[in-house]
C-alpha cells in the first residue's frame, strides 16, 4: 500500500515538472527564436531550408537599428509615457483604492461596477473619443496626452488591484493612529500604503508593462518622432516590399531588456505582493 501511494505520488511528480517543462519551453521559444534570428544576417534568414542556429554571428542588426532608424528616441519616448503614466495611476489611483477600501460613502458599488465596465469595453472604442478631445487641448501628438490616454483605460485596472490589497490590510494600525490624532491622509501614508507597499509595487508594474507595450493608443495619437513609441516604430519599418526580419528582431530584444531588468530588480517584492492574501492564518 505504501510503495503503491509513493509510486503515484512520484509520477504525479513527475507529469508535473514534464508539464511545467513543456509550459516553459512554449513561453520561452519565440524569444529564443527571436534572439537566434536577431544573430543572422538577413541572407541567413530568408532562406529555401530553415537555419534554427546562426552559421555566422553578426550583431549587425542590433548596429542597424540603433543608429539607423532613430530608435534611441522611440525608446526614450516609451520610457517617458511609461514613468508618466505610471505616476498618474499611483497618485490618482492610491487614493481612489484607498477610498474605495476604508469609506462607505453613496455611490460606491455603482462607481466601482462602472470602473469594471470601462474594462469591459474595447480599448479601440475610446480612440475617436480621446483624438477629439485631445485635439481640442492641443495634447494629439505629445507624451504627456499619450499618458493621458493610456489613463483612461489603465488606472480602472490598477484601482481594483490595489483595492484587493488594502482590503487585506489591517485596520488596527490605521484606527490607532486616527485616535492618536493623526488625519486619515497621514494614516494612510504612513501605516496603510507601507503595509500594503508589495501589492503597491505590483500593481504600478502591471502598469509599467501595459504602458510599455501599448500599440494602438500610440499608432492613433501620435505623428511624429518627437512622441512616437517603439511598438509604432517597429511597425512602421515594414514597408510593402520590405520586412528586415533581422533588425525587427534585435528591435524585439533591446525593447524587453527594460521589462526584463525590471522584473529582476522587483521580482521577490512582487511576488509576494501577488501572493499577499492568498494564505490566511
Amino acid at each position: 500500500m505504501f510503495r503503491t501511494k509513493h509510486s503515484r505520488r512520484l509520477a504525479a511528480d513527475v507529469l508535473t515538472y514534464i508539464v511545467l517543462c513543456a509550459l516553459g519551453i512554449f513561453c520561452l521559444g519565440p524569444i529564443l527564436w527571436m534572439f537566434l534570428t536577431s544573430l543572422k544576417a538577413e541572407t541567413d534568414i530568408v532562406t529555401s531550408q530553415m537555419q534554427y542556429i546562426p552559421r555566422h554571428v553578426t550583431f549587425q542588426n542590433y548596429v542597424a537599428i540603433w543608429t539607423q532608424s532613430n530608435f534611441p528616441v522611440l525608446i526614450g519616448n516609451s520610457l517617458i509615457v511609461t514613468i508618466v503614466t505610471v505616476a498618474i495611476c499611483v497618485v490618482a489611483g492610491t487614493l481612489a483604492a484607498y477610498a474605495f477600501a476604508r469609506m462607505t460613502f453613496r455611490g460606491r458599488n455603482s462607481l466601482m461596477l462602472g470602473y469594471l465596465l470601462i474594462r469591459m469595453f474595447p480599448a479601440v472604442m475610446m480612440i475617436i473619443p480621446l483624438y477629439v478631445m485631445m485635439k481640442t487641448v492641443g495634447l494629439v501628438d505629445s507624451r504627456f496626452g499619450l499618458a493621458l490616454a493610456y489613463t483612461s483605460f489603465l488606472l480602472p485596472l490598477f484601482v481594483w488591484m490595489l483595492k484587493g490589497f488594502l482590503d487585506a490590510a489591517p485596520r488596527e494600525l490605521e484606527s490607532a493612529a486616527r485616535i492618536d490624532g493623526s488625519t486619515r491622509l497621514g494614516a494612510m501614508v504612513r501605516i496603510v500604503l507601507p503595509l500594503a507597499r508589495n501589492g503597491l509595487l505590483a500593481s504600478s508594474v502591471f502598469i509599467a508593462i501595459a504602458a510599455w507595450n501599448e500599440f494602438i493608443f500610440a499608432l492613433m495619437l501620435t505623428t511624429g518622432q518627437g512622441s512616437r513609441t517603439w511598438p509604432v516604430g517597429l511597425q512602421l519599418m515594414v514597408g510593402e516590399f520590405q520586412l528586415p526580419w533581422g533588425v525587427l528582431a534585435a528591435g524585439g530584444i533591446l525593447s524587453i531588456l527594460p521589462v526584463m531588468l525590471l522584473f529582476a530588480i522587483v521580482q521577490r517584492a512582487m511576488v509576494q505582493g501577488l501572493t499577499a492574501g492568498a494564505i490566511k492564518g
